[in-house]
């Protein structure tokens, strides 16, 4: 099979497009090729070196942590699938990632490709909408007429994050650039106030949940906008200082685990129209370093730079 691989760590040039053994599933796994892969900033931090406390892994090493995909081989036990069905899937980063034409994977990360949805928009789908119910649900549980404040709502998990919060029923309010204020109205954010101008929203109605995508000094900005007992829910970005106890507020981390319930409930919202995944542009395989390039220069607002595999 092709596969993106690096040998070390570092810049985006140690990603190279090799030849790779194509694997061979197990008992209970199945095999997919691969048609699209997203490109995550979680890919780049792997790739650069910062992740490997946290996923240590072995080279040469494939990144990516979701795609999508058809099956076209399962193992003997794997009695949840069958060749020829289009799935989305969840990657392990400590093994073999999305980026390659082929990768093995089991019946706890391997869910159904929504019907009406392309092979780029379900590689889009899985890993920004499970960060956006983990942290909207099982970290802040958002309730209905809540008032929610999502920094960055232009990226793929806010963009994530607006769709949901306005399917839970909550009043979302977003931040994001200029350029980008009718896109996140377009997802579903009543106002939108652009931080590339020193916009904020108002502390005169207090928000009952800040989800914080940014981190540094929009975080800290973000405290007096929270009622007492409000909850500031964060997803690992920029270094920001603890407030919470000087302003009588919770702050949470996301905590970000793989879960196939989550992973049903998103592929089962993205079925119905509840939300729709966004994909930026997509990309051959072969220009995953300069994906790479992009996501860590900030360009790949409004959704996943997706890599169609099939492509290279």
């Amino acid at each position: 099979m092709k596969a993106i691989r690096f040998a070390q760590f570092g810049s985006p040039e140690v990603l190279k497009l090799e030849e790779a053994p194509t694997p061979v599933p197990g008992p209970r796994e199945v095999l997919v090729a691969v048609q699209a892969a997203s490109v995550t900033p979680g890919d780049t931090k792997l790739r650069a070196g910062q992740l490997q406390k946290l996923f240590p892994v072995s080279f040469p090493c494939v990144p990516g942590r979701d795609g999508a995909g058809r099956i076209v081989a399962v193992g003997a036990q794997a009695d949840y699938a069958d060749v020829g069905d289009p799935v989305c899937f969840v990657a392990d980063r400590t093994k073999q990632g999305s980026y390659a034409t082929h990768i093995a994977r089991d019946a706890e990360s391997v869910v159904p490709l929504p019907p009406g949805l392309s092979f780029a928009e379900g590689a889009a789908l899985m890993h920004a909408a499970t960060c956006a119910w983990i942290a909207l649900l099982d970290t802040a549980r958002v309730q209905a007429g809540e008032r929610v404040l999502v920094l960055g709502g232009s990226g793929a998990i806010g963009g994530m994050a607006v769709q949901i919060a306005r399917h839970l029923g909550a009043r979302v309010v977003t931040t994001c650039a200029a350029r980008n204020i009718e896109y996140v109205r377009g997802l579903g954010a009543e106002e939108a106030f652009a931080y590339d101008q020193g916009a904020m929203p108002s502390a005169s109605q207090p928000f009952d949940v800040v989800l914080d995508l940014v981190g540094g000094e929009a975080h800290e900005r973000s405290y007096p906008l929270l009622r007492k007992g409000g909850k500031l829910v964060w997803l690992i970005s920029r270094p920001f200082t603890d407030r919470s106890a000087q302003y009588g507020v919770q702050t949470l981390q996301a905590r970000i685990v793989d879960s196939p319930r989550v992973n049903a409930i998103v592929v089962e919202l993205a079925a119905e129209g509840a939300i729709k995944p966004q994909v930026s542009r997509v990309m051959p395989l072969a220009e995953a370093a300069q994906a790479h390039r992009m996501v860590e220069a900030g360009q790949a607002s409004r959704g996943r730079i997706v890599l169609d595999i099939q492509a290279s």
